[in-house]
């Protein structure tokens, strides 16, 4: 009896996950499982041929419920007072990943949604990707590699004339456009983190404005610039970072 209400918990989980409805579905699964049904829950999302070979049941709090798809092992976790990145924190230490983690969801019922969100941080990893990463932080990648065929358009549209360059020149200019956007659009601490003259990332940033025919100042068009670099970070990055 103990082995079937085992395997109903599981189906119920399974269908929450897949987004069926269905009557008191959640209450059902919460009271099967042992878990309430509303709460802070968050979804992890692993390849089945990823680094993480240890599946962990809890740890700081947190429970996991853990379901084998053909391509990936997803967890449920019931977070407690936790948040996701200590999710992609404990699934980090038992392997590189790659990994991808949703932001809270309150209760079961959005279990469904949350995976599909996981399922969109996972694909921010790009190929090679070595990191179990949270959500948060990273919407506009998601948004880019969930329409991989618009991303190699916007890449080649914003992008084409300086991925035709040499190959050493173009990856300055990417990363120090990268870099000034992750220093706020401050030319000053981007040369502090690059290592170089103030006016040499002013220079660096005039020549991708004119190999682009974009002008960061133009929000539209930075807009634009930081998406394309994105589709190229995911099209070409061995690390996914």
């Amino acid at each position: 009896m103990r082995q079937r209400g085992d395997e109903r918990g599981w189906a119920l989980l399974d269908a929450l996950l897949d987004d069926e409805s269905g009557h008191d579905l959640a209450a059902l699964a919460g009271a099967v499982l042992g878990l309430p049904e509303r709460g802070r829950y968050a979804v992890a999302v692993v390849p089945a041929r990823g680094g993480i070979p240890h599946r962990p049941a809890g740890a700081h709090g947190m429970r996991f419920l853990w379901r084998s798809r053909p391509d990936r092992e997803i967890a449920v976790v019931a977070l407690g007072d936790a948040e996701p990145a200590a999710v992609a924190a404990l699934l980090s230490e038992g392997g590189p990943g790659p990994g991808g983690v949703s932001p809270v969801v309150d209760g079961l019922s959005a279990l469904g949604a949350a995976r599909r969100l996981a399922d969109a941080a996972l694909l921010t990893c790009g190929p090679g990707g070595e990191r179990v990463v949270c959500l948060d932080g990273r919407v506009p990648g998601a948004l880019v590699a969930g329409q991989p065929a618009l991303a190699a358009h916007l890449a080649t549209d914003v992008f084409g004339a300086l991925l035709a360059r040499d190959p050493a020149d173009r990856a300055l200019l990417v990363s120090t456009l990268d870099a000034w956007l992750e220093c706020g659009g401050s030319a000053g601490r981007t040369a502090v983190r690059l290592c170089c003259h103030r006016n040499t990332v002013l220079n660096r940033l005039r020549r991708l404005e004119a190999l682009t025919s974009r002008s960061l100042s133009r929000p539209r068009e930075l807009v634009e610039l930081m998406l394309a670099l994105e589709a190229v970070r995911l099209s070409a990055s061995p690390s996914g970072d």
